[in-house]
């Protein structure tokens, strides 16, 4: 079985997977595993690049779209939507694009990541600007239709990236402003790219998003305070990371985050400086959101 593409070819420490025991295929899956954070580390300067444009995208009102088939499509759509509740960034900021559309999320859609003009339309139906980031995802690194998504997008100015796991053709990287080729070697299971490909396009995504949210001051340390409470376990949390750094009892910072419309970091600086939200909402935007411009250093992590 012969196959440019690394994902496609062989794993000779796996060829006799079939005969191992349960413990022993969990053996040989782990081993596989293991090289997956390495790989990914390789690629740090390139995902350092990404995180950097899609910081200076959210800067000046673009938006960020994630465009993948299969595997790579879901880990961009998850993604994406675990942006708003982490953060408590706009449902629009960070957007995924899967081939063949919602029902792609729960059955395989086959054929859609070959349909090379609906990867451009999607772009379009979306609104792309060139104020706007539009990454793509392709472990294989030569999907037809996220290979048309993303030089829809170089055309129309938008910033350009690409996630895979395979050696893009020369094609592909020509739409592409920052490519991120995080080599996995072969999977486990010749061609099941959900398994390393999709670990290391997770762990690549998760530094992209998060690093850019960091970066926007979404976080007081290692805090989350962007986050908006919507239900109960993010109420919980919301009023730990007051109690917490405002040192105040849970009654207290249950009474700040009503006073704030919810927003933790808006409360945090209420309870610093003893004003009301106009003000303290005054003094986030002069911070450029940056609550650490505002409030000193938050407390040190209690030991285990």
């Amino acid at each position: 079985m012969s196959d440019s593409r690394v994902t496609e070819q062989r794993n000779p420490r796996t060829a006799d997977i079939d005969l191992a025991s349960a413990a022993e295929i969990v053996d040989l899956l782990n081993a596989e595993d293991r090289l997956v954070p390495q790989a990914v580390h390789a690629q740090r300067d390139a995902i350092a690049a990404v995180l950097s444009a899609v910081e200076a995208t959210f800067r000046r009102g673009g938006r960020l779209f994630y465009v993948g088939a299969g595997t790579s499509g879901r880990l961009g759509v998850l993604d994406a939507s675990e942006i708003p509740p982490t953060f408590g960034a706009d449902p629009d900021l960070v957007q995924g694009i899967i081939a063949g559309g919602p029902p792609a999320l729960t059955r395989s859609q086959e054929g859609a990541e070959d349909q090379v003009d609906d990867g451009a339309r999607q772009i379009d139906a979306r609104g792309v600007t060139a104020k706007d980031a539009v990454i793509g995802i392709a472990a294989s690194g030569t999907t037809p239709w996220v290979r048309a998504a993303l030089a829809r997008a170089k055309a129309i100015g938008a910033t350009t990236a690409l996630i895979a796991c395979s050696p893009p053709p020369p094609e592909t990287l020509a739409v592409v402003d920052h490519p991120v080729v995080v080599i996995v070697g072969p999977e486990a299971i010749t061609g099941s790219t959900r398994m390393k490909a999709g670990t290391a396009t997770k762990l690549v995504l998760n530094a992209i998003t998060t690093g850019a949210m960091v970066r926007l001051g979404k976080t007081y340390g290692n805090l989350m305070v962007d986050l908006r409470a919507t239900n109960d376990k993010l109420r919980d949390r919301s009023e730990r990371i007051v109690m917490e750094v405002a040192n105040v009892s849970r009654e207290e910072a249950r009474s700040a985050l009503a006073r704030a419309d919810g927003s933790v970091k808006l409360a945090l600086v209420m309870l610093e400086h003893g004003v009301g939200p106009a003000d303290a909402r005054r003094r986030l935007d002069e911070a450029g959101g940056v609550i650490r411009r505002v409030l000193p250093a938050p407390p040190p992590v209690k030991p285990t």
